[in-house]
This record gives structure tokens, C-alpha cells and sequence, in this order.
């Protein structure tokens, strides 16, 4: 006990630079420390989970927000008499701003830190979805969701460093995997809550009700949060353990040393494939069911309800699955690539979604192919920390994001053009079955061996 107990204060504390160099020097040494961490009688801690949990609602917040106009969106074409085409180009806009705000968010995210920035891109978000109530045109939406967007990137980049920060790399995807989660419980809260607060007090109520929960969220946060290092709550044995993967270079990293990397293209490559059909889905869900299956407003929480909650599993379970391969002793290049091919194939059958006639096979096909993505993206997220240094990970992840941005535009173009012309989903079912197989061929033709990036500070 005495010896592992040493060990822990150790790593905790190393005394001098040749401890630190010594401790740096391979995977095998720290492996040992951390199963001597394990081992040790009295438990490390899970402080970190509360942290995780903060995350998890923010992005509940994040979807909720979000969402109040696409679950609204049948009944706002109705009152304001928009067609299929209007709709897609006012919630373009939120695209435009959201590539925008990622390719930016990251980087201001390394510099202020994730406590001053996460708080700064959820007030801007609030009140931006708080002004949908006090519009009425195309214009007037467009602006509002434009500004909800270019709030709303800060999330993503913003809990993907928060993890990095306060997780080892085998918790990592299971740590995301559960605040991604709150995506799903966000679209299962819209469909249930958005509708009774538009039946009984009308569509800009929605709005402004939905909009004030981040400001909510905000009084835990600055209560809750700060870095491992300076929090009062942390145990010494818990940050132990959080550090205890190799240590990394802190010097800051330009932007433009990470474009000429593979493992950038491969991220930023993926999440524009993929991201872009998980938004396609939140925009066009409610569309596609009330045109395909006459399903109204008041009828929208059963179907959604059990899309998003095998989304939630899937999120978590996507995460989990690779954390459990890597922690059996296979690397982490097999662990998340197993995962994200296992959630690509599990999305191919959405794609003959417009051939089924019982709404209740399409909900679970559609929710196979939620979930499917939820563990992808688990998976995704977790691998710009697998191969990118701490201080380089927000920009990593603004830069995917704003990936993911433009290709939800491209795809809401596209649907505007193909509804228009076509009035069936079936071309576009077909395009979001088939992204991730090509998404997972992307990566490990760039990164065969999901290696970290070897990015110069000098």
C-alpha cells in the first residue's frame, strides 16, 4: 500500500524536470501508474463527473434552443405561409453563422480558457434565441437564427477542452459520450415541451420560456467550475489520475501549423460528412413526417420521443464500447475505428426509409441512424484529444465544426432544390446512408494508425 501510495504522490507531484521527462517517456510507465492508481483501496475520486455533468446540460440547453424552430417549423410555414424553400433558407443562416463562430470559437476558447468562454457563447446564445419571439418576416428569422448559431458554436469546442482538460484519454470517449447525450435529451425535450407551450401560449412563448434556461445554467457553472489545478474540491489522488497520461507541450500552437497534418484533414474531413447529416435531421425530421405520415404538432412527442432516446443510448453506448476495447488492451486506432465502422454500417438502412409505409418502422429506422451517429460522434469528438495536444484541441474542434457547418449548408441547398423539384426525401435518405462509410474510409486512408500529430511550437 505504502509503495502505491507513492506512486500516486509521484505522478501527482513530480519534483524535478528529469521526474517529469522520465514520466513522459512511454506508455507502458504510465500505464503501471495508472492501474496502481486504480488498485489503490481508497477511491481516486469522481469529481470529474460533475464537471461532465455540467456539460451534459449545457448541451441539453444547446439542443432545446436549437430545436424550438424546427419543431415549430410546420406550423410557422403554415402561419406565415413559407414554402418548403423558405424554410431551408432561413435555417441556412444558422449555418453561416455557425462555421463562422467555430472557425473562431476554438481559438478564443486556447486563449481565454473554457470557463470565461463557455459562459460568454451560452449568454450570447440565450438571448439570440430569446429574439425569435419578437420577429415575423424571412428577414427577421433568418437574423435571429443567425445570431443563435454564431452563439451556439461555442458549445462543442467549448466541452471537448473542458474533457480534455479534466479526463485521461481512456475516459475521454465515455466522458463525451455522455455529455453528448444531452444533444439527445434536448430533442426529446423540445418535441414534448415545445408543442404544449405553443398550444397553450402561442409560438413566441416557446422562445423566450426555452431562452432562459441557459441564463440558469450559468449560476452553477461559475459556482461549479474551474481547471483541475486551482479547483478546492479536487482531491490530489483524482488529479492524479486526470494527468496521468504522458505529459504534452504546453507552448501555444499558431493556427496554421495544423493545416498541413493529416490527422487535421481527417477530422475536419469526416465532420463534414457526418455533422451535416445529424442537422439535416434536426432541421428536417418534423417536415419529413408531416408531409410523409401527416403527423401534426400535437402528435410530434411519441415518434421523437423514441428516435432521440435511442439516440441518448447510442451516444453513450458508442463511447463506452470504445473506452471498453482500450481498456482490454487494444490500442486506441482500434478501439475508435471498431466503433465509428460499427456505427457506420448501423446507419446504411435509414436510407430506405421512404419505401416503408408504417410511420412507426421509419421512427425506428430514423433512430437506429440517430443513435448510430451519437456514437460516432462520441468517437469523433474523443479523437482530436487522441491525436492533438491540449492546447491545440479547441481549434481542432471549431475547425471540424465549421466542416460540419458548411456541409449542412450544402445539404440544405440541396434539399431545398430537391423538395422543389422532386417533393420526395428519397435522394436525400440515400445521401445520409451512405456518409459515414465514406467517412470512415476518409480516416483511416489518412490515419491509418491514428497517431498523434507531431506539430512543431517553435
Amino acid at each position: 500500500m505504502s509503495e502505491i501510495k507513492k506512486t500516486v504522490e509521484e505522478i501527482a507531484l513530480p519534483k524535478s524536470e528529469s521526474e517529469v521527462a522520465q514520466q513522459s517517456s512511454g506508455t507502458s510507465a504510465t500505464g503501471a501508474a495508472v492501474a496502481a492508481l486504480e488498485s489503490v483501496n481508497e477511491r481516486i475520486g469522481r469529481y470529474r463527473w460533475v464537471i461532465c455533468g455540467l456539460l451534459f446540460f449545457a448541451t441539453t440547453i444547446n439542443y432545446i434552443d436549437r430545436l424550438v424552430f424546427s419543431i415549430l417549423g410546420p406550423e410557422l410555414q403554415k402561419t406565415f405561409h413559407w414554402t418548403d424553400k423558405n424554410y431551408t433558407d432561413i435555417v441556412f443562416w444558422f449555418e453561416v453563422a455557425y462555421a463562422i463562430g467555430l472557425l473562431s470559437a476554438g481559438r478564443l476558447l486556447d486563449r481565454i480558457g473554457t470557463r470565461l468562454g463557455y459562459a460568454l457563447s451560452l449568454i450570447f446564445w440565450s438571448f439570440a434565441a430569446i429574439l425569435h419571439a419578437f420577429v415575423g418576416s424571412i428577414t427577421g428569422f433568418s437574423f435571429a437564427r443567425f445570431l443563435l448559431g454564431l452563439g451556439e458554436s461555442g458549445n462543442f469546442p467549448a466541452a471537448i477542452k473542458t474533457v480534455a482538460e479534466w479526463f485521461p484519454k481512456k475516459e475521454r470517449a465515455l466522458a463525451t459520450g455522455i455529455f453528448n447525450a444531452g444533444s439527445n435529451v434536448g430533442a426529446i425535450i423540445a418535441p414534448l415541451g415545445v408543442p404544449w407551450l405553443y398550444l397553450n401560449y402561442g409560438w413566441q412563448w416557446a422562445f423566450i420560456f426555452t431562452g432562459t434556461l441557459g441564463l440558469l445554467w450559468l449560476l452553477f457553472w461559475f459556482l461549479i467550475y474551474r481547471v483541475p489545478e486551482e479547483h478546492p474540491k479536487l482531491g490530489r489522488a483524482e488529479l492524479a489520475y486526470i494527468r496521468s497520461d504522458p505529459a504534452e507541450p504546453t507552448e501555444k500552437i499558431a493556427w496554421l501549423k495544423l493545416l498541413p497534418h493529416r490527422q487535421t484533414w481527417a477530422y475536419v474531413i469526416s465532420k463534414f460528412l457526418t455533422d451535416s447529416i445529424w442537422r439535416w435531421y434536426l432541421y428536417l425530421l418534423p417536415l419529413f413526417f408531416s408531409q410523409n405520415f401527416r403527423l401534426d404538432i400535437k402528435n410530434f412527442g411519441p415518434p421523437f420521443l423514441v428516435i432521440y432516446v435511442l439516440a441518448d443510448i447510442g451516444s453513450i453506448a458508442g463511447g463506452w464500447f470504445s473506452s471498453l476495447l482500450i481498456k482490454r488492451g487494444h490500442s486506441v486506432n482500434f478501439g475508435r475505428k471498431v466503433a465509428l465502422l460499427t456505427c457506420a454500417f448501423c446507419v446504411v438502412p435509414v436510407a430506405f426509409v421512404t419505401q416503408v409505409e408504417n410511420m412507426w418502422v421509419a421512427v425506428l429506422l430514423v433512430g437506429l441512424a440517430t443513435a448510430a451517429h451519437q456514437g460516432w460522434s462520441a468517437n469523433l469528438f474523443t479523437t482530436a484529444s487522441d491525436m492533438f495536444p491540449k492546447q491545440a484541441v479547441g481549434s481542432i474542434v471549431g475547425l471540424g465544426g465549421m466542416a460540419g457547418a458548411l456541409g449542412a449548408m450544402l445539404i440544405l441547398k440541396i434539399t431545398g432544390y430537391v423538395l422543389t423539384r422532386t417533393g420526395s426525401f428519397t435522394v436525400l435518405f440515400i445521401i445520409a446512408g451512405s456518409a459515414y462509410l465514406i467517412s470512415i474510409a476518409a480516416i483511416h486512408l489518412l490515419v491509418p494508425r491514428l497517431e498523434p500529430a507531431r506539430i512543431s511550437t517553435s
